[in-house]
This record gives structure tokens, sequence and C-alpha cells, in this order.
């Protein structure tokens, strides 16, 4: 197949890579030119410009968006619109709010244009492992892409969910899970390091994890590797951001009447995480030693 590419950061330039490796030609794009170089090295055509990018491909045109969320991914898709032609399709391939992707499949259909949402997973390792992809739109422009889908994907690993939006919603809960699971493993590390009299060595407990548990993962994986390098994390801050999936999935939670206690926890203790000190728990030690009289500790 022939597909276009816009983004070319660690997502977008494995996924190009990728493609290429299984033998579609693939126009690549980027903001700065060092990567479209690079790819370019690698099999890539090399397009410098959106116009180019668009000029280098055949009608009926698919191209790929690989950018942040919101804005970014926003103003890209105004930019192509008068560069297209009718039946050219547009695939959002970032952490696009399933909401953004009913509006502007409503809004590219007005020019002709076809939109799909891909619900991209596999990080930096989707190169060589393949990515997971979790596609929303029509069922024939989907059909008629699927070859690129399933160059992607590992064997398996490609689900087509429904109508546009219904890809990225799917992303959504997969990441909301994904909270909970990670938060599930960092607690319980934690607690058996707590039981200091039982020396228990962190890196060999979750090396012995992987093999016949069920609690075995490539979030486990990824954990023994991290002990690995640094066994009691001391070069790591304990600081953990969000990207916005999880709090999407616990307002969608919210508007559905279902209860997500986990997910909903797990994005709560990542806020935890970026306090350096807690007023709440200030509170809680005020009021302790107010009713009980309870000893607290002085600040420095």
């Amino acid at each position: 197949m022939e597909l276009g590419i816009t983004g070319l950061g660690r997502m977008g330039a494995g996924m190009a890579e990728r493609w290429v490796r299984g033998g579609h030609r693939v126009v690549a794009h980027n903001r700065s030119r060092g990567p479209v170089d690079e790819l370019a090295t690698k099999g890539a055509d090399p397009a410098y410009s959106i116009e180019e990018l668009v000029s280098k491909l055949a009608a009926p045109r698919a191209i790929w968006i690989m950018l942040p969320a919101g804005d970014v991914t926003e103003q890209m898709i105004q930019q192509l619109i008068p560069l297209l032609q009718p039946g050219d399709t547009i695939i959002d391939g970032g952490n696009t709010n399933y909401k953004d992707d009913i509006r502007r499949a409503a809004m590219l259909k007005e020019h002709g244009l076809h939109y799909m949402d891909q619900g991209t997973s596999g990080g930096v390792w989707g190169l060589d492992n393949g990515y997971c992809i979790m596609v929303g739109g029509e069922p024939e422009v989907v059909g008629r892409l699927e070859p690129a889908f399933k160059t992607l994907a590992p064997p398996d690993g490609y689900v087509h969910c429904g109508p546009v939006g219904s890809g990225h919603f799917v992303k959504m809960v997969h990441n909301g899970i994904e909270y909970g699971m990670m938060q599930a493993y960092a607690e319980g590390f934690e607690i058996m390091r707590a039981k200091q009299e039982f020396g228990i060595d962190l890196h060999a407990v979750a090396s012995a994890w992987r093999y016949g548990s069920v609690v075995r993962s490539w979030l486990l994986d990824l954990t023994v590797d991290a002990f690995a390098r640094d066994p009691d994390l001391a070069s790591i801050k304990g600081y953990v951001q969000d990207s916005g999936e999880g709090r999407w999935t616990i307002q969608e939670a919210i508007d559905l009447d279902v209860p997500a206690p986990v997910i909903t926890l797990s994005l709560f203790e990542r806020f935890h995480s970026r306090q350096d000190e807690s007023f709440a728990a200030k509170v809680l030690a005020a009021m302790r030693a107010g009713f009980g009289g309870h000893a607290v500790k002085k600040a420095e």
C-alpha cells in the first residue's frame, strides 16, 4: 500500500519504519527535518512540507497523524483539508478524546473526506514487537486500509472496534486499566520493601513472577528491567504524570453510572505523587492531636 504519515516522534517513526519493513510505500513528514532524513535512510520517501506529503500520494490518499492530542492535531487537520480530495482519509493515531473524533468525522464528511481513529499501544517496543491497534471507522474504509493496520500489529493484535470514536474510546479504557495494574504492582512492591527483616530481593521476586504466576505481564517485565538497573530506584523521583486518558475514563464511568474505584484511586495516587508534602496529611495530624492528644512531628 501507499501510506502517508506526519509526526515522527517515538511512536510515529516506529510505525513508519514498521510499514517500510512490511513492504509498503511510506511518505513521511515531520516538522523538523532530522527524523525525516533518518527515516529516508531506512526506505521511506521524505516530505519536507505538508504540501509535498500530499503531492507524493496518489488518490485516494491515507494520511496518518501522529501528533499530540488537542490543538496540534486540530491544526494539522485544518491544514490538510484544502490539500486533499474527496475520498481521501485522515487517520488520527494519537491519544485523542473520542468526542473530538466524532466531531471531526462529521466536519470532514462535509468536504467528502473520511476520518478514522486509531488507538495505538506498544510504546517504543512496537517497532519490533508490533503495536496493538484499536480502530474506529466506517467498515468499507477500514477494510480498504486493513493491510496497513495488520502490518502494524502482531498476529491477532488488531481490532476494528466499531464506528468513528470507538477506537480511541477503547484505547482510553485500556489506559485506565493500565493505571490500575501499575498502581497495584507499585503498592505490592512497596509493601515487600517495607518488610525489612525479610530482606526481600525485589528483582528476584519480580523475575520469578514472570513465570507461571497469574500476575505475569509485560508491565512486570519492565519492572524487572528497572530493578536490574537500579535495585532501590534511587535515581528516579517518585513523580508520576498522567496523559489524560485516565481522567477521561473516570468521567465516562461517572456519566455511564459504572463504578470504577480502582481506576479512580489509581489516578488520584498519581496526583499524590506530585506533592512534596501533603497539606491534607497535615490537617489529619492536627485533628488527631486535637481530639486525642496524639503527637505530631514538627516541620523543620
